[in-house]
């Protein structure tokens, strides 16, 4: 049973008398009459990490937008230590002491890492002339103070996709705020990084402030949550103490359903190699791995940050060319560096980054599904227009794409059916292998769970799946065979079917 926490507007005080940082009551937002928020509520205290849970498309987003500042609200109330508020914009907010950490990047690639942190807050010289010296030695002791194993005087250009965000989150907490909103920041991370960040979230708390922690990486929550609320359909549903509620309930109130967890079978024994990799390498990203998949299973890949798992999936699918190795598909070798080639042959992949690499976000949802399959459409080298519908029509509804039309530009639909119209695009292909790097990254528990099933489908059909996740309950719940990478080498493959949380990653640390 949750135990409700959320309390009456009049009530100004916790329970222990201290009052609440933040006090937030009806919050709503319409966008051209279509509200987007219509009853936004959390109560935030100190010294506590408080989830804010919901599916895409709950109002997660637009309610922390408002908190920030980068939003105006339509109705209702914000209090910031019992003083009401509506911040005009996010300095507003910034200077009543809230900083916030957001899922989309937006680095000065130019600039080096130092001056990201501070951009518009350097220390100066004679009040004027900005002191380099005293801003890297700044950053630098920040980054060593938080534990992020990154150097100040590098350019931004020049860092990863994962240290991008330890930066960003580096910049949110050098504002030494009361309040700190966390939106989906350990979306490009791995494992290592997450425990040097949830040890930054200790020391945050300890000092009194309080985190307000957004993420679909439900094991996250309940390692480092406090506190809960959810939101659904743009609705604050429910508040509770993290320990007071189990997974199972937890997704029931995200989704507004009894989800179904899925279930994994053996693959027939003796079924034939699929896939077969001999010796792969890539210059010092990865050393002589030779891996198999057989017809009808799923094998994962698992490691932490800089392990060559994404590197790995790009040299087999041709994304990159290998420095020696060689892969084969059903018997027949892969050509080298040829995604063009590896389609042909009967692969396909969903990319790590959809936004980035997997999706044309100002086309048609219609134009992403039949994107890598026009030509299988086209007669003379003319696209036969009633063929390419028809494929679209029946991926949206085996997808289960969430869609008004097919029309529709991609970049309006939520991560969830996002994602799965990268699924749909690689379908229209008829692959026989599917390559997967974090296949559910930023996307909320119901739609992980069709994404699950669709993998497990997809192998039953007598094809192959080869995943990458950097979510260890992921790895565990979709992989047949477990292959743990490490430091570029394959250290071991386990069979998933007995593979705990705790003994993958120790083989992978």
């Amino acid at each position: 049973m949750v135990d409700i926490i959320h309390e009456n507007a009049t009530e100004a005080k916790s329970p222990g008398g201290i009052p609440f940082l933040l006090e937030a009551e009806n919050v709503a937002k319409a966008f051209h009459g279509v509200p987007a928020l219509r009853k936004g509520d959390l109560k935030l205290r100190p010294g506590t990490v408080h989830a804010l849970c919901g599916g895409n498309g709950a109002g997660k987003s637009t309610f922390l937008n408002i908190v920030m500042g980068l939003l105006r609200k339509d109705d209702g109330t914000i209090k910031i230590k019992g003083h009401a508020v509506d911040f005009k914009s996010a300095s507003e907010a910034l200077g009543h002491g809230i900083a916030i950490i957001t899922q989309e990047l937006s680095p000065v690639l130019e600039m080096t890492v130092a001056e990201n942190i501070y951009l518009g807050r350097e220390p100066k010289r004679f009040g004027a002339f900005i002191d380099f010296g005293a801003l890297e030695t700044q950053a630098q002791k920040l980054l060593d103070d938080i534990g992020f194993p990154i150097r100040a005087s590098a350019r931004m250009s020049t860092l990863s996709l994962a240290e991008t965000q330890l930066v960003e989150i580096a910049k949110a907490l050098s504002f030494d705020a009361d309040i700190v909103i966390m939106d989906e920041p350990t979306s490009a991370i791995g494992e290592h990084e997450v425990h040097i960040l949830f040890a930054a979230i200790e020391r945050l708390k300890s000092r009194g402030s309080a985190i307000i922690y957004v993420s679909h990486k439900l094991s996250e929550i309940f390692d480092i949550a406090d506190e809960f609320t959810v939101f659904r359909d743009g609705e604050f549903i429910v508040s509770g103490l993290v320990r007071d509620v189990n997974r199972k309930e937890l997704v029931t109130h995200i989704v507004g359903r009894e989800v179904k967890f899925v279930e994994k079978e053996r693959p027939n024994a003796g079924a034939p190699i699929l896939l077969e990799v001999r010796n792969l390498s890539r210059n010092d990203e990865f050393r002589d791995i030779s891996i198999n998949v057989a017809a009808g299973e799923v094998l994962g890949i698992y490691g932490l940050l800089g392990s060559g798992r994404t590197e790995f999936l790009e040299a087999v699918y041709g994304m990159e060319k290998p420095t020696s190795g060689e892969v084969l598909l059903a018997g027949k070798q892969v050509p080298r560096g040829s995604p063009r080639e590896s389609i042909r042959m009967g692969m396909a992949m969903v990319s790590e980054d959809r936004k980035d690499s997997g999706l044309v976000l100002s086309s048609s949802i219609a134009h992403n599904i039949t994107l890598s399959a026009l030509s299988l459409m086209a007669v003379s080298g003319f696209v036969k227009k009633q063929k390419e519908k028809e494929v679209v029509e029946e991926m949206i509804r085996s997808q289960r794409i969430k869609t008004s039309s097919s029309e529709l530009n991609v970049e309006n639909l939520s991560g969830g059916n996002q994602q799965k119209v990268v699924f749909a695009r690689c379908l229209t292909t008829d692959p026989r292998l599917l390559i997967c790097d974090e296949p559910t990254r930023g996307i909320d528990e119901g739609s992980k769970q069709e994404i699950y099933a669709f993998l497990r489908d997809f192998a039953t059909k007598g094809h192959g799946v080869l995943v990458v996740s950097s979510e260890a309950p992921e790895i565990l719940q979709v992989s047949d065979r477990i292959a743990i990478f490490k430091g570029g080498q394959l250290v071991d493959v386990i069979d998933g079917h007995g593979a705990t949380q705790q003994s993958i990653m120790e083989l992978a640390s």
